[in-house]
């Protein structure tokens, strides 16, 4: 990904058109790398690309909807919130995430 440019505390990190429609983008950082995933409606969400089940690369998973499904064991976190869908329990950290003019900002 190109080096990201600050405006405000929104931190700009790519375009959407750089994030394949239902994949994701990894920002990388020594707190942990965060990922942002495009939907198929072109909606994007950011969060930590951890799985709160075994730390698997959510930025790997399977983009459906508004849910991701973790590489390692399936487990379906929904995009909006972070949550584990039942029967699963657990969240990954949500980051918020604006686009303006086709530009996507991250707030750390």
């Amino acid at each position: 990904m190109n080096a990201p440019l600050t405006t405000g505390h929104w931190l700009r990190i790519c375009t959407v058109a750089d994030i394949p429609p239902l994949g994701s983008r990894v920002v990388e950082r020594e707190a942990g790398n965060i990922a942002v995933f495009r939907t198929g409606n072109d909606e994007v969400f950011a969060l930590l690309d951890r799985c709160p089940h075994k730390a698997g690369p959510l930025s790997q998973g399977i983009v459906h909807g508004q849910t991701v499904t973790c590489p390692l064991h399936s487990w379906n976190i929904d995009l909006t919130s972070g949550e584990a869908r039942a029967p699963d329990v657990g969240c990954a950290r949500r980051f918020p995430v604006k686009v303006e003019n086709g530009e996507v900002y991250l707030a750390l």
